[in-house]
């Protein structure tokens, strides 16, 4: 969940909502991962997922 990753657009897609990339959380892990600090994340199927930021 933390690594980068990077969606290619379907064939024939016109508009540019459909590309993105995913760097949310890999930029969370890398700021928390500089400051000495742990990331934890727990998801639970039809309930959600929880992020937590732990920091000395």
């Amino acid at each position: 969940l933390t690594e980068r990753f990077y969606r290619v657009p379907p064939s024939g897609a016109r508009n540019g909502n459909d590309q993105g990339t995913g760097l949310g959380l890999a930029i969370v892990r890398h700021i928390v991962d500089r400051h000495g600090g742990r990331l934890d994340i727990s998801s639970t199927p039809g309930q959600g997922t929880c992020c937590t930021v732990w920091l000395p």
